[in-house]
């Protein structure tokens, strides 16, 4: 009832308010995200019309016009019209494991199932223990039993026959779990109060990030050997996991700086004022914060360093990506079906980023418990 209505007595009823807008299920969905305003109401159309246009003549190429059996003559006879997955069905060992002997394949693939159910159990909470460092202690061990051999019955096989997804997961995992420390310690070292450690970590920091990954592996690989004492050799696989760590830890301190100077000074003044010391102070309070602040950038430096284990194939290791070179470039027959490869490794390489990418987000939202809204 109005103001005027009440003055007089008489009654007069309100005007309908519209309902309230739906803000959740599917279409509170669609409403936030593909239909907010003009601009995203335009996007989204554009998107489903090119869909609507190539993903038809797509799926006619890899699904009904395709040839899954490792037929030669009945891939050529498609003329470009349907897809040859029987290039996968013919070359996939070649691609997963690279150069490593045939017979001893298992191996490889031993050694790769081993480090996926490592990883997977690293990333389950209920697993989180002091015995996960002694668990992946023992898994590298026998991981590179596995693959290098010389004990246990297993022959020898040298590091530059290891290749595919099997150096693939050594490359990142061992980069990554390298570079992060490396990493915490030089943002703190670009924060510290002495100036011999900061000019150093500023120089290290800007050295790396002034240069392609391209040009660290190719020192590490051919000009570093040339320092080194007369009849002292080094692995080429040491050297280009020391130079893809260095890289990574690099571009990770600066994500690290990031959240650290995103924490408020009186944090350290409330740890200087309970007489806590700059390590546990560092360790208990800051970095925490810090760490947390940071979760996408820091998953996207690991995500980054996963794909650019691909660059390594300028020192002849062949990865993921160089073993579909290796596989296609000697066969004549299977070579100009170059395209059915590339699309295989890219959907491994696709399911290993996505998963990361999802594991973020519940790490995100795990450790936002105390911020979120009721």
């Amino acid at each position: 009832m109005s103001a005027a209505a009440s003055a007089t007595g008489i009654f007069e009823p309100v005007a309908a308010r519209p309902a309230p807008v739906v803000s959740r299920g599917v279409l509170g969905w669609a409403r936030r995200n593909l239909f907010a305003g003009p601009g995203s109401i335009l996007a989204t159309l554009t998107i489903v019309a090119a869909l609507f246009y190539y993903v038809p003549g797509f799926i006619e190429w890899a699904v009904f016009n395709a040839v899954a059996r490792p037929d030669n003559a009945a891939c050529r006879a498609l003329d470009g019209n349907g897809a040859c997955w029987g290039v996968i069905a013919e070359k996939y060992r070649l691609i997963l494991f690279g150069r490593y002997p045939f017979e001893e394949q298992w191996r490889p693939l031993a050694a790769t199932v081993l480090m996926l159910a490592m990883l997977v159990a690293s990333c389950t909470r209920p697993l989180w223990s002091r015995w996960l460092v002694l668990a992946w202690v023992i898994v590298f061990a026998a991981f590179f039993m596995l693959m290098r051999g010389g004990a246990f019955g297993l022959s020898e096989v040298e590091t530059d026959r290891w290749g595919g997804l099997p150096l693939t997961l050594l490359l990142s995992t061992i980069g990554i779990a390298a570079a992060f420390p490396l990493a915490v310690l030089v943002a703190l070292g670009r924060r510290s109060n002495l100036p011999a450690i900061r000019t150093i970590c500023i120089v290290y920091v800007e050295l790396i990030r002034g240069v392609p990954l391209i040009s660290v592996l190719f020192m590490a690989s051919f000009m570093f050997p040339l320092f080194m004492p007369q009849g002292v050799t080094i692995n080429v696989l040491v050297r280009v996991l020391v130079g893809i760590t260095l890289f990574a830890a690099a571009y990770l301190a600066e994500v690290v700086r990031g959240g650290l100077q995103a924490i408020p000074n009186g944090q350290h003044e409330a740890a200087a004022s309970l007489g806590l010391s700059y390590w546990q102070t560092q360790r208990k309070i800051i970095l925490p914060q810090a760490l947390r602040l940071v979760v996408p950038s820091i998953m996207n430096s690991f995500i980054s360093t996963f794909k650019d284990t691909s660059l390594v194939t300028i020192v002849s290791l062949y990865e993921l990506t160089g073993s579909v070179t290796l596989a296609l470039a000697g066969d004549s027959n299977w070579r100009s079906f170059f395209i059915e490869a590339y699309l295989f490794i890219a959907a491994i390489y696709w399911i290993f980023c996505f998963a990361m990418s999802r594991y973020s987000q519940w790490v995100e939202q795990h450790l936002n418990v105390g911020h979120r809204r009721a």
